[in-house]
């Protein structure tokens, strides 16, 4: 096991010229890219392609598994043959335009990752971002053969992250998050009161896309099952400290269920009040109040019982302070 410290370098450099791939490519799966979302696949395949291009692909019938239609997110098997349509691709003479970049490790082993990724952060390139923590990590390990996401926190949340090394550890971790096995904590600041000391809140939920094509969720009794339990922790003037323990893993799940029970996020952006997000703003915090501090589950190779754990980010336990000083 390693723990250590070393910060991300951003840096800006221009993107290599596109140029077109020549004709339809037929990809037959192989054993080690067994399991692997279909769009984290094509990441891989067509390097350097903006995801919102893949996903486009995809939803209009130009990327077939097996010849049949398929989603983003199904999942490959041994053996399936991919259809990948021409798209445009960097020249292949042209240098990569992501730069290596480390961040703070929380816990690793030859198998497993976890970082602490910091907000603003997006976890993978794709709808108007080059590249994320996954790309960065990759040019900074040239010699990794594996690196792949676990599992994904959205840009304006910070805390563990998991990354696996190895194909079956990625395996591992997957069926432990659809099984629910795993204990995922999250800090969120809330506007409001919050009453309860524990609370679970069961909305079903729907991904829907607005007019400019942003992907947003809303309840909807007919969505997926989401649950989430809501644990008081500290209450502010006119706000609330939570602990909120996710035990399904959909899309924007906490910030959807905390919004609809009348509670939004201070600074979410999307499901949030953008007079709120102003004003915390205006003193300084341009972040959302949402951090991914404490994680519990079997190592997915020993099975060995884990703790993981990351503290508060400073503008976080600033913000705090101050609030609990009025």
């Amino acid at each position: 096991m390693r723990k250590e410290s070393s910060i991300s370098r951003p840096l800006s450099t221009p993107s290599p010229t596109p140029v077109q791939s020549p004709a339809v490519r037929m990809i037959e799966v192989t054993e080690e890219q067994d399991g692997q979302r279909l769009d984290n696949f094509l990441m891989r395949v067509c390097k350097g392609v903006p995801k919102s291009h893949i996903y486009k692909a995809v939803r209009g019938g130009e990327v077939r598994v097996n010849k049949g239609r398929v989603s983003p997110d199904d999942r490959l098997s041994t053996g399936d043959i991919v259809r990948v349509p021409p798209m445009r691709l960097p020249d292949p003479g042209a240098k990569r335009a992501v730069p290596p970049g480390e961040f703070p490790i929380v816990y690793e082993d030859e198998g497993l990752l976890v970082i602490d990724k910091p907000a603003g952060v997006a976890v993978h390139g794709g709808s108007g971002v080059s590249f994320g923590v996954i790309e960065a990590l990759r040019a900074s390990r040239p010699q990794a053969r594996f690196l792949e996401l676990a599992h994904r926190l959205d840009r304006e949340t910070s805390g563990l992250l998991l990354i696996a090394k190895k194909r079956n550890v990625l395996l591992s971790l997957h069926e432990m998050f659809r099984k629910s096995e795993g204990r995922k904590h999250y800090f969120a600041l809330i506007e409001g009161d919050w009453v309860n000391d524990r609370q679970h809140i069961r909305f079903g939920l729907t991904k829907w896309t607005t007019q400019t094509g942003e992907r947003r969720v809303k309840v909807d009794e007919a969505g997926q099952a989401a649950h989430t339990i809501i644990s008081l922790v500290k209450r502010f003037k006119g706000y609330s400290l939570v602990d909120a323990e996710l035990r399904t893993g959909r899309t924007h799940q906490i910030r959807v269920h905390l919004a609809a029970s009348g509670f939004p996020i201070v600074g979410d952006d999307k499901y949030g009040r953008d007079q709120t997000r102003a004003a915390f703003a205006r003193k300084g915090f341009s972040r959302m109040f949402l951090h991914a501090h404490r994680l519990e589950m079997l190592h997915p190779l020993t099975k060995e019982p884990m703790v993981l754990e990351a503290a508060l980010p400073k503008a976080c336990k600033k913000l705090l302070d101050e609030l609990d000083a009025q």
